[in-house]
């Protein structure tokens, strides 16, 4: 399903973005007019700030869900920017593709050298298109493991960045081998011995995810989603009704918290109020020192170790008792 990430709206946002446009009007009027009336509405902008706050702590998953959609939040190559010190894009699965869904390099964590990996959206139509909506092809998961057997041999920590509806799910995928190549990365992403931290950004969709999702450290960004299938696909296969995908959504435990407590994910990094669209800066921030972190935290284990941490840590995943 490919989503046109320009035209979902953010109903519920509708009267804080009404608000905070006048507010910005009257702004710019006291200036105009020498009005003294700054600090009346500076308790006002406070208090929308808080309001702000508690509406975006509330959201429901399908909420939650339609805001990583929006185009302005930022993308893997937007947070590598701001993240690593140097970086250079690697280019090619060495098979003769070279998918620009699915981004990859090396570059400088604070002072660990490491191989970069996420899914690309776009941020327009035409950018969108070209990036095939951040879907990767067969080619893309080969390039992707190319990479992370290159950082085996040389001992460097992978990071991955998540976010796509989903693997590219068309004929010419399939014919190419789509299900074997997300198969061999969940398999060879197993027997890696360097550290491996995955990290959802935005909307973490079915096998498409899970193909570089397979790690040491799990972390999602406050806001973004994770789940086996998106809520309208959720919604059509159970009830055969699209429009249940608000029930779908809530059924699924798509959300950050929710993940934390089934044991899905490891941490959940904060993002600034309105999202990390609203503070690129402090967003990409936030991160980096998450992953500095885990990334200390794993280099003290040693590679046995982590791979049985890492094996012990997925089998664990899914069980349940019965009364």
């Amino acid at each position: 399903m490919i989503i046109d990430r320009k035209r979902v709206s953010l109903e519920f946002l509708k009267p804080v973005n009404e608000l905070e446009s006048q507010l910005a009007y009257l702004y710019n009027l006291i200036d105009y007019k020498q009005l003294c009336i700054r600090k009346k509405l500076n308790c006002v902008q406070n208090d929308l700030f808080y309001l702000k706050k508690n509406l975006f702590i509330s959201l429901t998953p399908l909420q939650r869900l339609h805001l990583v959609r929006q185009s302005d939040r930022p993308t893997t190559l937007d947070y590598i920017t701001h993240i690593l010190d140097e970086w250079i894009e690697l280019h090619g699965d060495r098979g003769g593709s070279d998918d620009p869904a699915l981004v990859g390099g090396i570059g400088k964590l604070d002072n660990f050298s490491v191989v970069f990996i996420g899914q690309q959206r776009g941020k327009d139509t035409k950018d969108n298109v070209a990036r095939n909506f951040g879907m990767p092809s067969p080619g893309g998961y080969r390039k992707a493991l190319r990479l992370m057997r290159h950082a085996d041999q040389f001992n460097l920590p992978i990071i991955t960045f998540i976010d796509t509806p989903g693997a590219w799910a068309g004929i010419e995928a399939e014919r190419l081998g789509q299900g074997e190549a997300i198969a061999m990365n969940l398999r060879e992403m197993f027997s890696f011995k360097v550290p491996i931290i995955c990290t959802v950004i935005g909307e973490g969709g079915s096998g498409g995810a899970l193909g570089i999702g397979i790690g040491d450290s799990m972390l999602m960004l406050e806001y973004a989603v994770y789940t086996v299938a998106t809520p309208e696909a959720c919604a059509a296969i159970l009830w055969k009704n699209s429009h249940k995908s608000l029930e779908a959504a809530e059924a699924l435990k798509i959300t950050s918290s929710d993940l934390k407590l089934l044991g899905i994910i490891d941490d959940i990094v904060n993002e600034p109020v309105g999202g990390s669209q609203a503070d690129p800066l402090l967003a990409a921030s936030n991160l980096k020192q998450k992953l500095i972190y885990h990334l200390k935290l794993l280099l003290r284990f040693s590679d046995d170790q982590r791979l049985k941490n890492r094996y012990n840590k997925f089998r664990q995943m899914g069980t349940f008792y019965e009364y």
